[in-house]
């Protein structure tokens, strides 16, 4: 139901400042949270806590009312997708790219076309001769820059994961593909958790709430249009 940040600090070393300050942050499920701020602020080494991939050093990362420890990270990493700006593919079809993990004879391809809908991918593989058949390429490189973070969507989608979690996922498109990816994202479950770290506003405009980092601590919380129009 919650995703809770208390008093959380983090630092890398004993020798160094901390990167983040005494963070207190509730996030409900299904909610849409954007973190935005300069270079440096403490943006990547959040949702990198809030992944579970490193610890915070004061505080703590609660799921509900437990707090995330080694006994059940492990858990929270399967119900849980990341999705960075550049998206690992694999040399095979989109449906194993789809269903990264799974063993070909193992694949739901139910599953896989209704996850591709979600990431607006279907109608694209489906003009296609191949359909979910189709190989990427190495890195991709059959696939546009869009298409390739939608790859990275639907992934999440067929994970069936509960917290989607995006490093810039749209920072190296151009805007008018930022834009269809953006609608992808808007067409995610309200039942998932979205929280989204970006470079541009304009990516945001679907968040219930919108977080500043300034110098490892959160300036403040806006919406979209208080944000767009400030």
């Amino acid at each position: 139901n919650y995703i809770n940040l208390k008093n959380v600090s983090f630092r890398y070393s004993n020798k160094t400042d901390y990167v983040l300050k005494n963070i207190n942050l509730k996030v409900k499920n299904g909610s849409r949270v954007g973190i935005i701020g300069q270079t440096g602020c403490g943006k990547s080494t959040l949702l990198d806590i809030l992944a579970g991939l490193i610890k915070p050093t004061k505080g703590n990362l609660y799921i509900d009312n437990q707090p995330l420890n080694s006994k059940n990270v492990k858990y929270w990493y399967s119900r849980i997708s990341y999705v960075p700006q550049n998206i690992f593919l694999l040399d095979s079809s989109i449906k194993e790219n789809i269903a990264l993990g799974v063993l070909k004879n193992n694949i739901d391809l139910k599953r896989v076309k209704l996850a591709s809908k979600v990431a607006k991918l279907d109608n694209f593989i489906e003009k296609n001769n191949d359909g979910y058949d189709q190989v990427v390429g190495e890195k991709g490189i059959k696939l546009s820059g869009g298409q390739r973070q939608r790859i990275g969507i639907a992934r999440s989608i067929y994970k069936n994961s509960k917290v989607i979690l995006f490093d810039e996922a749209t920072a190296a498109l151009d805007n008018k593909t930022e834009k269809e990816v953006i609608e992808s994202i808007k067409n995610i479950s309200k039942d998932i958790t979205v929280i989204m770290i970006a470079h541009r506003i304009s990516t945001l405009k679907y968040c219930d709430v919108i977080i500043r980092l300034k110098n490892g601590n959160i300036e403040g919380l806006y919406k979209y249009k208080d944000i767009k129009n400030s």
